[in-house]
Parts: structure tokens; sequence; C-alpha cells
């Protein structure tokens, strides 16, 4: 039986040039249409992402690095994405 590793944080919280690995999505917190969008783009468990940029004044958007796509995502779609570990990122990715 696998274990559910426990969510330390969501991708909204985590700070810029750290790297965490998606531990759970909250798809129902998502309209449809953006769920299909992050799904599109990579997003899912187990997945390494990496907060790169905020907006003006920390605001939207949020440019994040998933494998070696970098995407533009509002806050309200990374609070639904929980991170089970983070680290610092590697300037080499």
């Amino acid at each position: 039986m696998t274990e559910t590793p426990a969510i330390l944080r969501t991708l909204d919280q985590l700070a810029l040039g750290t790297s965490g690995r998606v531990a759970a999505i909250d798809w129902d917190a998502l309209a449809p249409r953006d769920a299909l969008r992050l799904r599109h783009f990579g997003f899912d468990e187990g997945v390494q992402v990496t907060a790169l940029h905020r907006g003006p004044f920390g605001a939207d958007p949020l440019a994040v690095r998933v494998g070696r796509m970098t995407v533009a995502i509002s806050r309200a779609h990374a609070r639904a994405i929980g991170l089970a570990t983070a680290s610092p990122a590697t300037a080499a990715a």
C-alpha cells in the first residue's frame, strides 16, 4: 500500500527559485476548462515544479517551470496545487 505524501504547502506559497513535487491537485476547485489547461501543461501528481516569477507587487500571474516548459498560471490555480517537498532550484534545468 502506498502512502499519500503530506502536503507541506500549496504552489502559490512556494518561494521564488524553489522547487517542489506535486502531491495533489484539487481538480474540483478548478473550472473544467482551467483543469484541462493545467493537465495540458503537464501538471499532475509527482511532477516537479519551480516557482520562477510573480507579477507586479506579488500579483498574478505566477510563472512556473513544469519540466522544460515555463507557464503562467493564476494564484487561484496555484492554490489548488499541493506540494509535498521543496528544495532549492538548480541552475541547470
